[in-house]
């Protein structure tokens, strides 16, 4: 789930999803905004319609956050800053 496997694409790994939000989070987002976002472009780059399942895209900031590559404040979602 995390890394691809048989069973889930590379380009749907949370990894990979990963990357491609934390490109995208080069300013503060909210997180309905972020999904508008990620939504089409992951749409565009399948050249489909499936596209992503909102549970999904949640579950991957889940693993974000988790992994403290992301943070919340006051309703925006960041990349974390690191620290020194």
């Amino acid at each position: 789930m995390i890394l691809p496997t048989k069973h889930i694409s590379q380009e749907n790994a949370l990894l990979s999803i990963g990357s491609h939000i934390l490109k995208l989070l080069s300013k503060e987002k909210t997180v309905s905004a972020l999904w508008e976002e990620i939504l089409v472009t992951h749409r565009d780059k399948q050249k489909s319609n499936s596209g992503m399942s909102y549970d999904w895209f949640v579950l991957t900031l889940d693993f974000l956050y988790t992994i403290k590559a992301i943070e919340l404040n006051d309703g925006l979602l960041s990349r974390r800053r690191a620290v020194q």
